[in-house]
């Protein structure tokens, strides 16, 4: 009795042991890839007594760039919120008939950000844009010669920001909320609680996790934001900390130092933000709904759900798409649609062009080799998050390292994987494996949420009957965890796809003349002001992901997209 005792207690520790190696080493290389060029772009800032930060700080309008990236990240995030978790609860009460509608709130991500802002500016622009040109014939505005909407303003980046991180929001809000047991909807009820008494005082506690996560990921989006500033605040003077490192970087010459400094607030930001996530979830284990064979959910239908969701899927995809096809179709952008003169001849100039087809080819492979890595390293960092209480050190820092893409803006990441990989000992500057490598950094919190989102979902119960039956980590997590999570993780991939076929900001700082992606192919035309070409390639970008989606979809199966 005594030897099998001695045995059992070393295979545990043999197993402890191994299992510690292995999140070490997983961590360690996590560190070298994110911390490593932070470290060497604030060494440059701290460098000559701080050169960097008085460059950057000493300015008059400092408290104004601060002031606005704050502003931008709230409101932002409260707009996200709201609809995120409004359209969660409409799609888990859509009739039946109407149930495939439950993808509408995602797709909005399968459109590339730089395209839907370009798209609301062939919209919204003051004088060529065609909701203004439309609304300028009615009574209230016929005066006007432009407007009367300015999209170039802060308060339509906002808002375009807020649009945009809503379907973030949503994916975790939908996934918490599928998770609630029918069981807690219908003791409430039974206890004489309205729907409107049953969403407030069950559902939203029981989400707390769902919007903790959701809402620290959408801060973390809105206060690195880049697309919207860069695009349409640039000629208005409206600056974040984002758009004053990119411009520090471009100019000429160089200064890495004050855009390492103007980066600095984001990632001490960031920091906050993760620690305020774990201390306001606390015990996670309170928030477990998973209730294995009796895990059922029976909502109530209601018609309300498919207006609210058409309504948002109107808003956030149909019209900035609307906004594309008219500009791609047409020889030249103008307020005045020649309905006669609309033609493809733009699509046509985007694949004679072979750089632009190299560059889809380019994003297509380096994105399928980071969700490759991505999704093994996003399970076992959200394992060690979710189960790894013996390992408190590595699970403290795999979390904070895991997070720190996501307060960190992808400019400064090109920065400084720019700065670390064209110098010995790694030297990748103009290679596809550069851009893995950043593309890999910037998503890893996605891979590791979204499936730490199902850990959580799942409870202990699986992995301690798995254990109880003599079946080790790797026998538990292949044959039971895994096939629980294959929608959460199937979904992660999607998702990753996306954000990386349509990337552009870190890309646009490790690229050479020689190794493009369509997100930078796409921003020099926009800088070049070849708006219809801008238009088709942004279409394009849209299809290439679609793409992706479909074929997601049919491996992983409908449910992807319920899930992602």
């Amino acid at each position: 009795m005594a030897i099998a005792t001695n045995a059992l207690v070393a295979r545990v520790t043999g197993r402890g042991w191994r299992s510690r190696l292995g999140y070490a080493a997983v961590v360690a290389g996590l560190v070298y890839l994110i911390v490593l060029p932070l470290y060497r772009l604030q060494s440059m800032a701290f460098a000559d007594g701080a050169r960097g930060y008085r460059a950057q700080y000493g300015r008059a309008d400092t408290s104004t760039v601060i002031w606005t990236t704050l502003q931008l990240a709230v409101v932002s995030l409260l707009m996200a919120l709201v609809l995120g978790t409004v359209l969660a609860f409409a799609t888990s009460r859509l009739p039946r008939r109407w149930a495939f509608l439950r993808v509408v709130p995602v797709l909005p991500i399968v459109l590339p950000a730089v395209a839907n802002v370009v798209g609301w500016a062939f919209l919204l622009s003051p004088g060529p844009g065609y909701l203004n040109a439309a609304l300028r014939k009615l009574p209230w505005w016929d005066h006007l010669e432009s407007g009367p909407v300015d999209i170039y303003t802060p308060t339509w980046i906002m808002i375009l920001t807020g649009f945009g991180l809503t379907s973030f929001v949503y994916l975790f809000v939908s996934a918490g909320m599928a998770s609630i047991s029918s069981e807690h909807l219908e003791a409430a009820q039974t206890s004489g609680s309205s729907q409107i008494g049953v969403f407030f005082r069950v559902v939203l506690p029981l989400l707390r996790p769902s919007l903790i996560y959701g809402g620290g990921v959408a801060l973390l989006l809105g206060l690195g934001q880049f697309t919207g500033p860069l695009l349409l605040g640039s000629n208005t003077g409206v600056k974040v900390l984002t758009t004053e490192m990119y411009r520090r970087v471009s100019a000429s010459p160089a200064d890495f130092a004050a855009a390492a400094a103007a980066g600095a607030p984001l990632v001490v930001l960031g920091l906050v933000v993760v620690l305020g996530q774990k201390l306001m979830l606390g015990d996670q284990s309170r928030f477990v709904t998973h209730g294995g064979k009796a895990f059922k959910s029976t909502p109530a239908r209601s018609w309300w759900a498919v207006a609210t969701v058409l309504t948002y899927g109107l808003v956030a995809l149909v019209l900035p798409l609307v906004g594309l096809l008219l500009v791609a179709l047409s020889p030249y952008w103008s307020a005045s649609i020649d309905w006669n003169g609309l033609t493809f001849d733009n699509f046509r100039a985007l694949f004679d062009t072979p750089d632009i087809v190299d560059s889809i080819v380019t994003s297509v492979v380096t994105s399928s080799i980071a969700v490759v890595f991505c999704v093994p390293i996003g399970f076992v960092l959200a394992t060690l998050l979710v189960r790894g209480r013996r390992h408190r050190v590595l699970r403290i820092l795999g979390d904070l390292v895991s997070a720190l893409p996501l307060g960190i803006p992808a400019v400064i990441f090109g920065v400084g994987f720019l700065l670390t990989y064209t110098q010995p000992p790694l030297i990748l500057y103009g290679t596809r494996t550069v851009i893995v490598l950043v593309y890999i950094v910037l998503m890893v919190p996605f891979a590791t949420r979204l499936q730490m989102t199902a850990l959580l979902a799942l409870g202990e119960t699986y992995a301690e009957a798995s254990a109880t039956s003599g079946a080790g980590a790797l026998a538990t997590n292949r044959h039971i965890i895994l096939p629980l999570m294959r929608p959460a993780v199937l979904s992660a991939v999607a998702l990753m796809f996306i954000l990386l076929t349509h990337e552009f900001a870190a890309s646009l700082l490790v690229r050479s003349a020689t190794t493009q992606v369509m997100g930078t192919r796409l921003f020099d035309l926009w800088a070049n002001g070849s708006y219809p070409l801008v238009a088709a390639m942004a279409l394009v970008m849209t299809a290439v992901t679609g793409l992706g989606v479909v074929i997601a979809m049919i491996v992983g199966g409908r449910n992807v997209l319920d899930n992602l």
